[in-house]
């Protein structure tokens, strides 16, 4: 499940995705419409004035105890006021998250030097593999038949995706709801730009999204550094205490932008998405003319076509992969290269396996998971989610350079909290690595733009082809023993 089952109608968005879940869409869209009546009718956000998922005394607790960790409402720079620019050298920060995949799906047969990727055995083919419920049978990694998914599958759903940890060992995959295809990947004749990409600019191999969970809560991370205990793809409630970093941004005349193409992020918090529509919550073609004239805001964020070309199941991977290079592309020959940094990432691991154990993360509140009765919380928020890729586009990224950092979608708001110095907005985002290693502020060693490869969806008839007659063969052949 992804953000293509939250599209909204008839507010200029591109329209709904043929075989989308009509049920949780219409549930969606009849729940926004009422708060904005009810908004309407108040005078206010009746979103944003929602009551707040109760609190765990016994997390609120641990976190008062803690010592050693920034609070919320805290500075990146206590001596210097709210709004101070510390990285004037960068003016634009432009996030460009895509959906639904593990960093070993899509990076895992890179082979750059020093990143985290397969282990390559006998004819160059990962050693990695997953067992099959009971064991008897074991599924080996393989390259995925073409660049189209089948329909749904894999699974990155709560409990799934702690099916998928398995405490540590990251053997249940196959076990899971994902089945065999999680153990596909694509390699570079498959993604010729992103490997281009991944090659040439830095690129992080610890980059964890931020829950085991889907896409909303994690989309939440990126925008609130918490998720208000929503832990899959669940109608969107409650507003954060702290409010989210666009608010941040406005409170210190930060101008920013949630450029979308059928669905905005920013609907996840729908009270921000109503406040903002029309003005800062634009459809994408503005993004395209912003970065020609040399009009990007401070900070934006770019969501895809989630229907079409995000690269969730069932769709082909080659189609976003065209879209992300156009994107990366508008960047790179705009106005305002010189003093922009584009963030390539991915939302979530889509129940693709990757080989790296999530690790403990601090919790970002004291609110714990909504999970149903019965249902396991496990570490509730105090471990990541799978690794996704990351890299960094800008004339100021270090060139040569993978970063081992630990990071998540938190860190990318602890940037932007850095760069302009903002307050936290949780113990999460207080806490997490700002990401500047991945930027080499005293030269700029891409100040002429690479040339990257184009994208397969323009060169090769056979990744249009596989649009229509569908994913191949999953598992393949001899991938099983």
């Amino acid at each position: 499940m992804g953000m293509r089952d939250m599209m909204p109608g008839g507010d200029g968005a591109a329209g709904q995705e043929p075989g989308a879940g009509p049920t949780r869409r219409k549930l969606l869209m009849a729940g926004l419409a009422a708060g904005a009546t009810a908004g309407a009718v108040a005078g206010t956000g009746a979103w944003r004035d929602a009551p707040r998922p109760a609190s765990s005394p016994e997390l609120a607790a641990t976190l008062t105890a803690a010592t050693g960790l920034r609070k919320p409402g805290s500075l990146p720079y206590p001596k210097l006021p709210a709004g101070t620019d510390t990285i004037p050298l960068i003016r634009h920060i432009v996030v460009l998250m895509m959906e639904n995949h593990s960093y070993d799906n899509k990076l895992g047969m890179l082979g750059r030097a020093g990143a985290d990727g397969f282990t390559l055995g006998k004819g160059g083919k990962p050693v990695e593999t997953n067992p099959y419920p009971g064991g008897k049978k074991i599924q080996h990694a393989f390259r995925m038949p073409t660049t189209c998914q089948p329909s749904g599958q894999p699974s990155q759903e709560w409990q799934q995706s702690h099916i998928q940890y398995a405490g540590g060992k990251n053997n249940g995959f196959v076990k899971s709801a994902s089945g065999p295809v999680a153990m596909g990947y694509w390699q570079q004749q498959d993604q010729p730009f992103y490997y281009s990409l991944a090659s040439q600019f830095p690129i992080a191999d610890r980059y964890f999204c931020s829950l085991l969970g889907q896409t909303f809560p994690n989309r939440r991370y990126l925008m609130a550094a918490t998720s208000l205990g929503m832990i899959d793809d669940t109608f969107p409630l409650g507003y954060p205490a702290n409010g989210t970093l666009f608010d941040a941004l406005d409170k210190n005349h930060i101008s920013w932008r949630n450029y979308y193409a059928t669905t905005p992020s920013t609907l996840l918090f729908p009270q921000l998405y109503f406040d903002n529509f029309g003005s800062k919550v634009v459809p994408i073609g503005q993004f395209f003319t912003d970065a020609k004239e040399g009009r990007l805001p401070g900070f934006s964020i770019i969501d895809p076509d989630y229907g079409t070309h995000s690269e969730e199941d069932p769709q082909n991977i080659a189609v976003g992969e065209a879209f992300a290079a156009e994107v990366v592309r508008a960047v790179m020959h705009g106005r305002e290269w010189e003093t922009t940094l584009l963030i390539w990432t991915y939302d979530e691991h889509g129940g693709y396996y990757d080989h790296v154990p999530p690790p403990k993360a601090i919790p970002p509140d004291d609110i714990p998971p909504a999970v149903s009765k019965g249902e396991p919380a496990y570490d509730g928020f105090a471990r990541y989610g799978f690794r996704v890729p990351c890299a960094f586009v800008s004339p100021w990224a270090r060139k040569n350079h993978v970063s081992h950092t630990v990071y998540d979608h938190t860190s990318i708001c602890k940037l932007v909290e850095t760069k302009w110095n903002l307050p936290a907005m949780t113990y999460r985002d207080a806490n997490a690595a700002n990401m500047l290693d991945m930027l080499d502020l005293s030269s700029p060693a891409f100040a002429k733009p690479p040339k990257l490869a184009d994208p397969l969806y323009t060169t090769s008839p056979d990744a249009v082809i596989c649009s229509v007659t569908g994913p191949g063969t999953i598992p393949p052949p001899g991938s099983v023993t």
